[in-house]
């Protein structure tokens, strides 16, 4: 468990709290470039890190991340008139470009000077990968972006999504790196998936208590689970912890590869933007109808909204009769299973009550490199792979191996998370 102060220290997001300013540090993923598409189109809202904003593409296509209210009276400039290469807000004319420099101050005589002296706030922004990302430090400690496989292939190749979770982002994180709730809350009762690699497979379903080795990466965490299979096979499954919020779950052979952020939207709800992509060729019709009915990857959404169609509110449609007879959580589709589970904790899980066991040892490895690092930059430290972006060139990974040789002794381990 923790304490009160270290829960406070891992969860708390907002301007001038540790764990918010180690995360402005980084470039951060907060809309889908799909989103804001069209040069003068809708203004996007969007809260971020406990901040109000609004995000819009100008005349000239460049991205404009600005406060959410006006310098001048502090309307909202959401419902502003996207035009002309800036943001005019809908009180009193005032027009802001994408660097929050006033432009125009109609309602101000011809001879004034006084738009010179006013700015709205204003972010970096950049469009990559399918994502609108921002980057929220000091002017000065600019970030380098991180080097994902998946920002070099074409658009034809990934498929991208965002959608909210209500709890905390660390505790909706958690769940990626605890391998041994598969073989309970995404598991079947009446049947085994045909590859036993499946999440409702027969290796999740032999050994249901996997051994962990946890090992800190300069990109921040790899999370091994060895489970014990067929007898004198072990079945390894490496996730991938990417500081500051990112996962990576290795996928079932053949299947599209995956990366999660798990965007703190405030202490008590978050964004996750997935992306699910194929280095090698383009994806397949029949992937992207299924992850856009959200099929174990991506969650089912109410069209042109971030809100799943199962949530708290409606019990995540939980059906108790196949609760009895087909799966172990009664709720359908994977991605709901989790929030259940993490929504369920409550906003900001009380991590004072908890009991901790040898199969949480990823998670306690995860709080570790998280607070770490917000105290580090307390004293002056800055994140070195903020500095450094090559580092996030990393896969999860999986591999299949005869019983006794160790993680660091396998060379099918170590390939399988390999870049090609």
């Amino acid at each position: 468990m923790l304490s009160r102060e270290d829960n406070e220290l891992l969860t708390r997001v907002g301007p001038g709290t540790p764990m918010g300013e180690y995360i402005r540090r980084f470039w951060v993923p907060v809309a889908l470039a799909s989103e804001i598409a069209e040069p003068d189109g809708d203004p996007l809202r969007i809260r971020v890190l406990g901040e109000d904003l609004v995000l819009f593409r100008d005349s000239e296509g460049r991205i404009g991340l600005l406060d959410e209210h006006c310098p001048h009276r502090l309307a909202s400039l959401y419902f502003g008139r996207n035009e002309e290469c800036g943001i005019r807000c809908i009180y009193h004319g005032w027009k802001f470009d994408v660097t929050g420099a006033c432009v125009d101050m109609p309602n101000e005589p011809a001879t004034s000077t006084f738009k010179h002296k006013v700015k709205a706030k204003a972010y970096p922004a950049r469009e990559r990968g399918g994502f609108i990302w921002a980057y929220m430090g000091p002017p000065e400690r600019l970030a380098d972006f991180p080097a994902f496989e998946w920002l070099d292939v074409p658009s034809t190749h990934r498929y991208a999504s965002r959608w909210i979770t209500e709890c905390n982002f660390v505790q909706a994180m958690e769940g990626e790196m605890d391998t041994s709730h598969v073989g309970f809350l995404h598991s079947r009762v009446d049947r085994l998936a045909e590859d036993k690699m499946q999440l409702t497979g027969a290796f999740f379903h032999e050994d249901r208590a996997p051994k962990f080795h946890v090992e800190r990466a300069p990109w921040g965490m790899v999370a091994a689970g060895r489970r014990d299979v067929e007898g004198d096979k072990s079945f390894w499954r490496m996730n991938q912890f990417l500081l500051p919020f990112y996962s990576m779950i290795p996928p079932v052979p053949g299947n599209a590869m995956m990366t999660r952020a798990w965007v703190p939207r405030d202490d008590e709800t978050s964004w996750v933007l997935c992306i699910t992509f194929r280095p090698d060729r383009p994806l397949g019709n029949d992937e992207v109808a299924r992850w856009e009915a959200g099929v174990n990857t991506h969650r089912d959404l109410v069209p042109g909204t971030t809100q799943p169609r199962a949530h708290r509110g409606n019990d995540y449609l939980q059906d108790r009769r196949a609760q009895r007879t087909q799966s172990f959580s009664g709720i359908e589709g994977v991605r709901n299973q989790d929030a259940c589970v993490t929504e369920s904790q409550g906003g900001i899980v009380d991590r004072t009550r908890e009991h901790l066991g040898t199969a949480d040892a990823a998670v306690i490895q995860m709080r570790k490199v998280m607070m770490e690092g917000a105290r580090a930059l307390m004293t002056g430290e800055e994140p070195a792979p903020a500095r450094d972006g090559s580092v996030y060139r990393i896969r999860a990974g999986h591999a299949v191996i005869p019983r006794g040789i160790a993680y660091g002794d396998s060379s099918e381990i170590r390939d399988s998370m390999v870049v090609r």
